[in-house]
């Protein structure tokens, strides 16, 4: 079993062949808008226009906290919606983020990416406008991805190639 890889780069150019899954965190609120989804939808409008349809759909869909939906966007590449966080922050509001839900959805995550034979990349999930911290994310992500033979590669954004272990 490998550990998690660090690299410096652009999640949403992944490095490596073979089947990628790129993962990010949503909120549950139908707000799409700010951080790193705006990268992805500056390549592919796909994920965004899928979680809105999922958010407009959720009172006759699965949408809600743990789950997750994978919408294709190239040949052999996918992005995991995950939904993550309840809401998203305001003025005087605690972070949004869910460590359970962000679990759940791993979880569910591993079961599509082994039926795939993909690797998963990803920012640092849950980190950023979420307000989650690394070292709560990243024991989950070993526990329900790396344990499971599953490669994962966490991109810290800046220039690519300048490997490091967090």
């Amino acid at each position: 079993m490998s550990d998690i890889a660090y690299v410096r780069g652009d999640a949403t150019a992944p490095l490596g062949p073979g089947a990628k899954v790129i993962a990010h965190v949503c909120n549950d609120a139908g707000g799409w808008g700010k951080g790193f989804v705006l990268a992805l939808s500056r390549r592919w409008p796909g994920p965004e226009a899928a979680y809105r349809a999922w958010h407009r759909d959720r009172a006759t869909s699965d949408f809600g906290l743990g789950a997750v939906r994978m919408v294709p966007v190239e040949p052999a590449l996918w992005v995991a919606n995950m939904i993550g966080q309840r809401g998203i922050r305001g003025a005087g509001r605690s972070a949004p983020v869910r460590y359970e839900a962000i679990d759940t959805a791993l979880g569910r995550l591993a079961d599509q990416v082994i039926e795939l034979g993909a690797a998963v990349h990803m920012p640092r999930i849950g980190c950023g406008l979420a307000g989650g911290t690394w070292s709560r994310i990243e024991p989950l992500i070993t526990e329900r991805l790396v344990s499971r033979g599953i490669a994962v590669t966490v991109y810290d954004h800046g220039k690519a190639g300048d490997a490091r272990r967090a």
